[in-house]
């Protein structure tokens, strides 16, 4: 998509990085779309949509609006009636979708991330996955302060979000439906920034309202209605899409981060001071390329997202064993 105004598609709203793979695939960004990091950036014209109009509907009727263009959420209630929320375009926002489809109507493709980053050949769109299809949708105001907003499921390729009896759902204070996913989307919103003391997890819905977690991840009761906290995203916020979790990089935070040739230049210098093994007493070197052992690898964290304060490798995750600065690796008091 092109625009005429060249400072719009270069506006950068924030970013998106997946959790657990220290900044690439195993085998490289090459699994069609599907990376460990996304760009969220201005589009040419605006891609959002947002709540108009309510429609009963039945088994008889059909369950999407007629309008091929129009975007809606159906709810099936029982005995085949269902309610349909019509969308219709907003011209203030852009929307970014996530989830495990391939398909176009996907910005961010995401599979299930495997513990210790293991290699899985499963193909996103047919493996048993815990992550849905389309899991989540970003909408971004499109004028200062860009604020972002997290909402459950994406629209499919009919421009419809679905959802099924069994999941939970009810009327909203707008005397619209509303309703959670089968596993749900979970948000955890930092109090200070990525450094503070971690907060509690909170489910978002399909209209982006704010529950209380579930008994069980899949229970049909919702949790209870969380008043004074809200879906928009902070620098350092976790979305959970249950099977992978990903962080919120801010605009702003994306300026200060270190590039990939500060973290290359750090690893220079690292490997210039001769580090030595207090056990082996052999000297320690920081490949450029990831190495291969049978023990977990010092290897040097290459995620520029992850990063607080100046690069500096003095320290190291426990287990993965990513070497990075103190102020990154430190859990907060």
């Amino acid at each position: 998509m092109t625009s005429s105004n060249n400072d719009d598609v270069d506006t950068i709203y924030g970013a998106l990085v997946v959790l657990g793979y220290n900044g690439s695939l195993l085998d490289g960004e090459r699994k069609r779309r599907h990376r460990t990091s996304f760009i969220l950036r201005k589009k040419g014209s605006p891609s959002g949509v947002q709540p108009y109009k309510l429609h009963l509907a039945s088994s008889n009727t059909g369950m999407q609006i007629v309008n091929s263009e129009a975007h809606s959420v159906s709810y099936t209630l029982s005995r085949g009636n269902a309610v349909v929320v019509e969308y219709r375009r907003d011209s203030d926002t852009d929307m970014f979708q996530i989830g495990r489809s391939a398909d176009s109507k996907i910005d961010f493709v995401v599979t299930d991330t495997a513990p210790g980053n293991k290699r899985s050949d499963l193909n996103p769109d047919t493996q048993k996955s815990t992550i849905s299809r389309y899991a989540c949708r970003i909408v971004v105001d499109r004028e200062p302060p860009y604020t972002a907003r997290v909402f459950a499921a994406g629209f499919d390729k009919s421009s419809n979000i679905f959802l099924g009896e069994k999941a939970p759902k009810w009327q909203n204070e707008e005397n619209l439906m509303d309703g959670l996913t089968t596993n749900g989307i979970l948000l955890m919103n930092p109090k200070g920034g990525p450094s503070c003391q971690p907060t509690i997890w909170r489910e978002i819905s399909v209209c982006g309202n704010v529950y209380g977690l579930r008994r069980t991840r899949s229970t049909t009761e919702k949790g209870k209605t969380v008043e004074d906290e809200s879906n928009v995203l902070l620098d350092g916020s976790l979305i959970d899409l249950c099977g992978a979790v990903l962080l919120w990089r801010s605009a702003e935070a994306i300026k200060e981060m270190p590039t990939l040739e500060t973290i290359d230049k750090m690893r220079e210098c690292l490997n210039a001071s001769r580090p030595q093994c207090p056990v082996g007493l052999t000297t320690l070197r920081f490949p450029s390329q990831s190495e291969v052992s049978r023990y977990v690898p010092l290897t040097l964290g290459k995620e520029p997202a992850f990063y607080q304060g100046e690069p500096a490798a003095t320290h190291a995750f426990v287990p993965c064993g990513h070497v990075c600065s103190e102020e990154t690796v430190r859990v907060p008091p």
